[in-house]
């Protein structure tokens, strides 16, 4: 009785816990750095902690429905208007089911060049669409532009451009996503789960192209990543039609009201982005500083990094770090990297270097 969509369909492989590692090799939690699922070293504003804290006296209310106070705080955030965003609950993971439930009908494609996310493909899937594989030139670390538009045809309902990429780090050039929306009536979905740690958006291509929604997330530089929550941004008509058939309770109180106290506090957020930024930068040097490794210029708060002139491959070596109480992400899982791929978050310096020297013993 199980639907052959379902059938066919692999587990999605997310980062490994703390304390799983810690049960796994008998370490103690506090020892583990975790630099494996491209989390906030900062922790969250403690704006957002104290919202929590008072908020919890009122659990046993259901949520708000509307949103419109965090939605107008994220419009003033994204330099848009209320009426062009729709917040999930599940983080962005919901914006792309709700992506599925109201473009895909069975037979449908969407398009993603590989490698990227690959939660687009495990949440479509199910719906009934099926997938065609663009090109990221893994060289110059962007998208191969003429490779998407040459996937395109009448069954193509949803091309997803990630930029920051995930796990490559590299960006899209705005020229490059106009060719593509350009090229199609399909929905051009850009990923920008990694924008702040860029500095680049594409917020603007808005008001000149209907068929693009921008997606966004609380989990990186707004350090929420326990609270589940993530937004879209498109044209008033595309949102209307998304808010049909989204869960009217998908948000708790508890992450409704840590999103709007991490927005208000724009120090946090000016410090969390510089953090990430100075380890990614301390992190490049140092990796750049082995022989035996090839580390992509990423613009995100992860790199993605070569091993295989080390001898071993990425399952390989991450185990020989977890026994030293280092999480890093095996890259393997990802559609067109091969095993010899692994990606490293940012920490605190001194993770970055509990890091580094456990990686140097093993390798050297």
């Amino acid at each position: 009785m199980i639907r052959d969509t379902i059938l066919g369909t692999e587990p999605y492989v997310p980062g490994r816990s703390i304390k799983e590692i810690a049960k796994e090799y008998k370490l103690k939690e506090s020892e583990i750095v975790k630099l494996g699922s491209n989390e906030n070293p900062l922790g969250p504003s403690p704006k957002a902690v104290e919202a929590v804290k008072h908020e919890t006296k009122n659990m046993h209310r259901y949520p708000e429905s509307g949103l419109d106070d965090l939605k107008k705080a994220i419009a003033d955030y994204s330099e848009t208007r209320p009426n062009q965003i729709i917040v999930g609950g599940d983080g962005a993971d919901e914006i792309i089911d709700l992506l599925g439930k109201t473009f895909i009908d069975p037979g449908s494609e969407f398009i993603v060049p590989l490698p990227s996310y690959m939660y687009y493909e495990y949440t479509l899937r199910p719906y009934g669409a099926k997938p065609a594989y663009a090109k990221w030139d893994m060289e110059e670390n962007t998208v191969d532009t003429n490779s998407v538009i040459e996937s395109i045809n009448d069954k193509t309902r949803l091309i997803f451009l990630c930029t920051p990429n995930n796990p490559t780090g590299g960006l899209i050039r705005e020229d490059d996503i106009t060719r593509i929306l350009e090229s199609t009536s399909a929905l051009v979905v850009v990923d920008e789960a990694y924008f702040e740690f860029a500095g680049v958006s594409n917020i603007k291509l808005l008001k000149d192209y209907e068929n693009l929604l921008i997606l966004r997330t609380f989990s990186k530089a707004m350090g929420l990543a326990g609270m589940r929550i993530g937004y879209g941004i498109s044209n008033p008509r595309i949102i209307d039609y998304m808010h049909r058939i989204k869960p009217v309770f998908s948000l708790t109180r508890l992450s409704h009201v840590a999103a709007l106290a991490t927005l208000s506090d724009k120090d946090y957020i000016k410090k969390s982005i510089e953090f990430s930024i100075k380890s990614r930068e301390y992190l490049y040097h140092r990796l750049s500083e082995m022989d035996k490794l090839r580390v992509l210029r990423s613009y995100a708060n992860y790199l993605l990094v070569d091993i295989r002139e080390t001898g071993m491959n990425a399952g390989q070596l991450v185990d020989e770090l977890l026994k030293r109480g280092v999480i890093v992400r095996d890259c393997t899982s990802f559609k067109g990297l091969d095993e010899y791929w692994i990606r490293v978050s940012v920490g605190t310096i001194k993770e970055d270097d509990k890091f580094i020297d456990a990686l140097k013993e093993i390798i050297e």
